[in-house]
């Protein structure tokens, strides 16, 4: 998780425990907490509870709203708590089942699968949600065909790693046969095998005239391919999670977030944790303004250093982290061992889940 602790005060057990309690319950109510209500989940006295509630005021892990008698978590206090305190047990194995069961059930071509992750994830974390089908993390060269059409027309047929397929004509300064094309295309099959579009311009250096032409377009293809390689985002439960907001700028933030396609892909690029199924906590947008009523846990899933996508959940800052971080570790680790199992099967036949 990238909560930073440097900053974080540290606690006893008994103050752990109470500031537990306190997130724990103000999730669930939204209402102050006070401290007559930890009495007999701790078996201690009230005097006591309200002293180390005070250290924890001090520390400012929790805050008295108004005149209320009661204690709310802070940001800080979220912090500490997702850092520290959250437990893995949140997700039930009958839950983990019934997940399980339901996204194996369905086929990976199509957008059925990305709908139903996110429609599971938003139920199950009772969050909003979202879930980008896999990309090739950089397109790579599997293979070309290069197929004469008429005079000096050519189609160039690019197959990459992963299944993208990219179709471009060349008009070429003189007619070439098709049995020369055919060769041209043999040859840069065997030097280019597994290239990325950088190594594949550094390749062409040196090459016959149209071996070059036809290598520096498809590395012109290949960069577009990875220009163009967020894919549809699916989104769920945004109606829902806009009525937990407490003020109307938190569902401002929210609905931004789910609206602006090109703020969303911004904050993917900038947020999703660099190695699969790790899960990033970003409490109140972690120094981000425009996020500031926001916390939002991603997960990356996919084949390491191949393909990979995105699945998250987002809400108030008094979102069921316990809850939100089991759901989507569970769901980005299950996808991951799908997503895996698929292409070891297919041979980079199939289209990636979401590709038509």
């Amino acid at each position: 998780m990238n909560i930073d602790a440097s900053h974080l005060p540290e606690l006893t057990r008994r103050q752990e425990e109470i500031l537990t309690l306190i997130v724990r319950a103000y999730t669930q109510s939204v209402e102050p907490i006070a401290s007559k209500q930890l009495v007999e989940s701790l078996g201690v006295s009230s005097a006591t509870i309200r002293n180390e509630m005070a250290v924890l005021e001090d520390f400012g892990y929790i805050a008295a709203p108004h005149t209320s008698a009661g204690r709310v978590p802070t940001e800080r206090g979220y912090r500490y708590f997702v850092k520290y305190l959250v437990k893995n047990g949140d997700l039930s194995s009958a839950e983990q089942t019934h997940i399980t069961e339901k996204l194996q059930k369905l086929p990976m071509v199509g957008d059925q699968w990305m709908r139903a992750a996110a429609t599971i994830l938003a139920r199950t974390s009772r969050s909003a949600s979202l879930v980008t089908p896999p990309s090739a993390e950089t397109s790579r060269f599997k293979h070309l065909e290069l197929i004469a059409i008429q005079g000096r027309l050519v189609l160039m047929v690019l197959v990459l790693h992963g299944g993208t397929v990219q179709q471009r004509m060349l008009n070429l300064a003189e007619p070439v046969p098709q049995e020369s094309l055919s060769n041209v295309a043999t040859r840069l099959n065997t030097l280019c095998l597994e290239l990325n579009a950088n190594e594949l311009r550094i390749k062409s250096v040196g090459l016959p005239m149209l071996e070059r032409e036809v290598a520096d377009l498809a590395a012109e293809l290949m960069n577009q391919a990875d220009g163009n390689s967020a894919h549809l985002i699916y989104r769920e439960g945004l109606s829902e999670v806009i009525r937990t907001f407490q003020d109307q700028q938190g569902a401002q933030q929210a609905v931004r977030v789910f609206e602006e396609r090109a703020f969303l892909e911004t904050l993917l690029g900038e947020m999703l944790p660099s190695t699969m199924d790790s899960v990033q906590v970003f409490v109140a947008g972690e120094g981000r303004e425009e996020l500031n009523q926001l916390s939002i846990v991603l997960s990356r899933y996919g084949v390491p250093g191949q393909m990979s996508g995105a699945v998250g959940v987002l809400g108030p800052t008094h979102i069921n982290y316990g809850r939100a971080i089991s759901t989507v570790r569970f769901v980005s680790s299950l996808m991951t061992n799908m997503v895996t199992a698929l292409y070891a099967n297919s041979d980079d036949n199939l289209l990636p889940p979401g590709q038509s």
